[in-house]
């Protein structure tokens, strides 16, 4: 009896373990991004001259923004994660070849890289279960 308390604790302890090592990074993502993103809107940010420099116009800022914002929102939502990472790692490819083809600077890229690597270290796997099962189907 004694054996079966302390299976049913330790299975219990686990799962809390295991429900922590999901949601966290998942939380991180979402705090990251929803400030990133925030960032965008402020009057005086680094983004303003950075976005002049792209060439495509301040509503693109904004823009980027929002969808920061937006897939840090959905990253907290089980049934929407993976297309929350989705558009995370989409902000950031653009960010990539931003840095590489319009501002000059193929250097600063690594920085929205490792990003992308990290939101496929935290989504990876659901956005390939999402994916195969679609060609299953």
């Amino acid at each position: 009896m004694a054996d079966l308390k302390l299976t049913v604790l330790e299975e219990q302890r686990q799962s809390g373990i295991g429900i922590f090592k999901r949601w966290l990074p998942r939380l991180v993502v979402a705090l990251l991004f929803v400030f990133v993103g925030n960032g965008k809107f402020s009057a005086h940010s680094q983004w303003i001259e950075i976005f002049d420099r792209i060439g495509l116009g301040q509503w693109f800022r904004y823009f980027t923004g929002a969808l920061q914002i937006a897939g840090g929102i959905l990253v907290l939502v089980p049934r929407t994660f993976p297309f929350g990472i989705l558009m995370l790692a989409s902000t950031m490819l653009g960010a990539m070849a931003a840095w590489v083809f319009f501002l000059g600077a193929p250097f600063n890229a690594l920085i929205p890289g490792a990003l992308l690597l990290g939101l496929l270290a935290v989504g990876g796997e659901e956005l390939f279960n999402l994916t195969s099962s679609k060609k299953e189907k």
